[in-house]
């Protein structure tokens, strides 16, 4: 198969190739441009029309169908959610059999979370609609809140930029229970609306600062929880495109998921063992496995106040610290399955389970640990879908997209935190006798200290010493001459300076990349409604690239 190359690129748009990132390790550049050795590790290409066909048939026909009952379930969390009706006109289309899902998933992170949350639903929403026009068959973009995930750090926090692209981040006030509870059961008390304050302080004032605060203040009103609030930020950005919110914790719809619970607990061990499996094959192929799997252990957590962990001791099963007969945990879990909770190697099953998913849009670490589950879903017979990694940009400023174009720098190249970078660039800016002449005299004061410390050795072979060290200082001093002529031209050049800081500040907040860092409550604020509009019509489904974008 060839390399994919990038969609033609529209005006105000660039396109760095992925493996040009530092961060992208070569799973995920090799997934892109040579999907042929990772192919043992996956259902299918999701790049080859065959895949996709191939998917839909067997969703089709195994027993993960849309159902009424499943579309009843997610029309009581959109109401409590008060979502908009294109997102309840698109929950109901799970009452028709022949409907299939595009699913992707975060963690709920505050005010909406990184600008890669917002990335990720996009490639669902347009990858459901290509399916649709393309193949005839209803698809819908759902968006799974991770809302039993335990990282209280990872969702407490937004960042934001200033008007000189310095980030500043809001953390939320501790909630009762944070650390210790689900995020799903950390209720928002007055901490909310002082983080909303908190953003006030640093979010840049434009025409549409005060629309987003009061946004905000709706979804992070006391007693909401983490989950609900950042659903309510999901729907309002993109519920008008039809994309369905999920909160996975939602208790009414576990019993989906019951009979997944019980197998898992039936097999002792053997999910943990099949996805080490293929991480052992990945590794002999010179690839990474994301997850280390943990022997004799379950990929469930009993719920009981705290989470508590599932092992295999001596053929029984023990909870927590106490030891609990195997038939009486999984009549718990056929029975109670609120009262269980996936790992990491069981989330996409149930998730597939209760979903008829055809395609799940996740980021790099994702890819990478669902290559260690093609035999976990064959071991329960669940269709394991296609994964399309999400689209990656960063978006920036028209005049920043032009010094991207003008100034001879890798994109990578901003991203590094010393001065490195722009030290090399300034320097290209000298003219070229400057570097020439320095060469040359380094050269020369070489040459002639040779033949000054022959000489002497021919008096004292004791002064070989002193002239070599005579030497090093003649050449510490040029070099340190050399540096002044390159901080006179930073002096000279403030323009440049500033273009490469102010770009290295919206492409790499706090050295990390934008995505993965700035909120995206800092783009509606910047830009208004229209920029999810826009983003909605620029971003590409491509996953070979990563664009750089105006909007």
């Amino acid at each position: 198969m060839s390399s994919p190359s990038a969609p033609a690129p529209s005006a105000g748009t660039l396109a760095i190739d992925l493996r040009q990132l530092p961060w992208i390790r070569r799973l995920a550049a090799d997934y892109a441009f040579a999907f042929d050795g990772l192919a043992p590790f996956y259902p299918g290409n999701p790049q080859e029309d065959a895949a996709w066909a191939d998917v839909v048939a067997r969703v089709h026909a195994g027993p993960q169908r849309a159902t009424p009952h499943l579309a009843a379930l997610l029309a009581a969390q959109q109401r409590d959610r008060e979502a908009p009706p294109e997102a309840l006109a698109a929950s109901a289309a799970f009452a028709d059999p022949a409907t299939v899902a595009v699913i992707t998933g975060q963690q709920a992170g505050l005010f909406g979370g990184p600008l890669y949350t917002l990335h990720k639903a996009i490639t669902a929403i347009k990858l459901a609609r290509r399916v649709t026009a393309e193949r005839g068959v209803p698809a819908v973009p759902v968006f799974w809140i991770d809302s039993e995930d335990h990282d209280w750090e990872e969702v407490r926090g937004c960042t934001v930029l200033d008007d000189e692209q310095q980030p500043h981040t809001v953390q939320l006030g501790a909630l009762e229970g944070a650390g210790d509870r689900s995020i799903a059961r950390l209720v928002i008390d007055g901490q909310g609306q002082a983080a909303v304050e908190a953003l006030k302080a640093v979010l840049p004032a434009s025409e549409f600062t005060g629309d987003v605060l009061a946004m905000l203040t709706r979804a992070y009103a006391p007693g909401r929880t983490m989950s609900a609030a950042f659903g309510r930020v999901l729907e309002h950005l993109l519920g008008r495109y039809g994309l369905v919110v999920y909160d996975a914790a939602d208790p009414a719809t576990k019993p989906l998921a019951a009979r997944l619970f019980a197998r898992a607990l039936e097999a002792p061990g053997r999910t943990s063992q099949l996805a080490a499996e293929a991480g052992s094959r990945l590794e002999q192929r010179g690839y990474h496995a994301q997850v280390a799997a943990v022997e004799h252990s379950a990929p469930l957590f009993l719920m009981n106040g705290a989470r508590e962990a599932i092992r295999w001791h001596d053929g029984a099963a023990v909870v927590g610290e106490r030891e609990m007969p195997l038939a009486e945990l999984v009549a718990l879990a056929s029975n109670h399955p609120e009262r269980f909770s996936p790992n990491v190697l069981l989330r996409p099953l149930v998730q597939d389970t209760i979903f008829p998913t055809i395609c799940y849009v996740g980021g790099p670490a994702e890819l990478a640990y669902l290559g260690q589950l093609k035999g976990v879903y064959a071991h329960f017979g669940v269709p394991m879908p296609l994964i399309m990694p999400r689209a990656s940009a960063s978006v920036v400023d028209s005049s920043t997209l032009r010094t991207l174009g003008k100034i001879d720098v890798p994109f990578a190249g901003y991203q590094r935190r010393d001065d490195l970078t722009l030290n090399q660039l300034l320097e290209r800016q000298l003219p070229p006798e400057i570097d020439r002449s320095f060469a040359e005299a380094t050269a020369a004061i070489a040459e002639k200290l040779d033949a000054v410390t022959s000489a002497a050795r021919l008096v004292d072979s004791t002064l070989e010493g002193a002239a070599k060290s005579t030497l090093g200082k003649m050449q510490h001093d040029l070099q340190s001459l050399h540096g002044k002529v390159i901080h006179a031209a930073k002096r000279k050049d403030e323009t440049l300076r500033r273009q490469f800081h102010r770009t290295q500040g919206q492409l790499f907040p706090n050295g990390q990349p934008q995505e993965r860092e700035v909120g995206a409550v800092w783009l509606l604020n910047r830009y208004g409604p229209a920029a999810v509009d826009r983003l909605v019509d620029l971003l590409p489904i491509d996953h070979a690239h990563h664009w750089v974008l105006t909007i």
